[in-house]
């Protein structure tokens, strides 16, 4: 699936962030947000489509803005559910 497609995937879906104190439970914000880790991304280099989590406004605000580990585990726990649908979905293989 196309890296655009995968993007596209995100209207409307559940927040898969779920971050107590940040989500917002609003389906009509959700985006694909990208998880940046070294070795993928960096430098102007935008993270691959796959390593990314539905995310409503709420959360993505967060993930984006706060580095905490804890906030950055949340969020890559996030992108294992969004994969785990997408595979369920037939969307990924």
């Amino acid at each position: 699936m196309a890296q655009d497609r995968l993007s596209k995937e995100a209207r409307g879906r559940e927040c898969q962030g779920r971050i107590p104190g940040a989500c917002n439970f609003n389906s009509e914000t959700t985006v694909l947000a990208h998880f940046r880790l070294i070795g993928i991304s960096g430098l102007g280099i935008k993270a691959p489509s796959w390593c990314g989590a539905w995310l409503c406004s709420g959360c993505h605000t967060l993930v984006d803005s706060c580095k905490d580990d804890d906030v950055q585990l949340d969020f890559a726990k996030a992108v294992l559910r969004t994969l785990g649908i997408l595979f369920t979905e037939g969307k990924l293989k």
